[in-house]
């Protein structure tokens, strides 16, 4: 059996690992869009996955807070949605593969999953309050 690793910092959290590599990865196909593109789809996709991972280190400063987490993680959902949205658009103007374009859209369903599930149950995230002494 796999020994599970402590969590010190969100980039110990699989979802932030996972929404990372698969910026890096779009960071990576993006260069190939044509220059045109450059401060529309490119920057736009760019900066929407860029966003889950920002917005997620963001949520993991705020655990204290139930509800300033779960903001911050519904803005991650948000932005992961809308990074599919911009490669469907990548997909269907033919600046990325189908294939590419399928496994990327999947790896966000995913990550979208993830979240989702930390903003149904925050509490097993939140930071416990500890008191200095006794009351």
């Amino acid at each position: 059996m796999a020994e599970k690793k402590k969590i010190l910092t969100h980039r110990d959290v699989e979802v932030y690992r996972k929404a990372f590599e698969a910026g890096m990865q779009i960071f990576s196909v993006s260069t190939q869009f044509p220059k045109e593109e450059v401060y529309s789809l490119t920057d736009q996709v760019r900066r929407s996955s860029r966003s889950v991972c920002a917005n997620f280190a963001e949520a993991w400063r705020k655990r204290r807070y139930a509800a300033a987490f779960v903001a911050k993680l519904s803005d991650c959902e948000g932005e992961a949605a809308e990074t599919q949205v911009w490669i469907e658009f990548a997909v269907k103007c033919g600046y990325l593969s189908a294939e590419i374009g399928r496994q990327l859209y999947k790896d966000y369903d995913e990550i979208i999953r993830m979240l989702v599930s930390m903003i149904n149950r925050p509490e097993i995230w939140l930071l416990q309050n500890k008191k200095d002494g006794p009351s």
